[in-house]
């Protein structure tokens, strides 16, 4: 498989696919390793947590922080990493951490794959159950690790979730 060809030719940015890197349910924080191709290891979480939803990355963007731009897929149920998933974005989270804003995409796997979050186009339809457990989950994963943290700052609708991958999509170009 050739990955340089996902995403290549996108001409809306209503769909996408996203590469998971951490399956919902683990401690484990995986990544991608951009010499080798292979997901390593980055790190055990310290705390007694597990990601809420999956979490992975866009390929051919460029975030403002130099890596693809981070997807977290609200979905019930955890996908294999390394995998691709097609998925729709209904919104932004805006965090600040230790090395300073940090943004998430949020995303919902398309209809076809998931019929219940497929469902799901913005933020603002999401139960705010689900939005605090991410709120949660993040604010916390990081305290026992020494000079780390986070705050979650905003939560951006899809709209503005759009700008942000054009941006990046165009940075990558670049």
């Amino acid at each position: 498989m050739d990955l340089n060809k996902i995403n290549e030719n996108l001409k809306s940015f209503e769909e996408f696919y996203v590469v998971i890197e951490i399956p919902q349910g683990t401690n484990v924080k995986y990544e991608l390793d951009k010499e080798t191709g292979f997901l390593k290891v980055d790190r055990f979480l310290h705390t007694a947590m597990v990601y809420p939803f999956n979490y992975g990355f866009m390929l051919h963007t460029l975030a403002d922080d130099g890596d693809p731009l981070d997807v977290l897929v609200i979905c019930d149920l955890p996908v294999l990493p390394g995998s691709l998933i097609k998925v729709k974005p209904i919104g932004v989270l805006i965090m600040e951490d230790e090395a300073g804003l940090d943004e998430k995409i949020l995303a919902v796997p398309i209809e076809k794959i998931d019929p219940i979050e497929g469902t799901y186009n913005n933020i603002y339809e999401i139960p705010e159950a689900i939005k605090n457990k991410i709120k949660h989950f993040f604010e916390n994963y990081k305290t026992l690790e020494p000079g780390k943290w986070v705050k979650v700052r905003d939560w951006l609708d899809k709209n503005e979730a759009i700008k942000r991958i054009e941006k990046a999509y165009k940075n990558f170009k670049a």
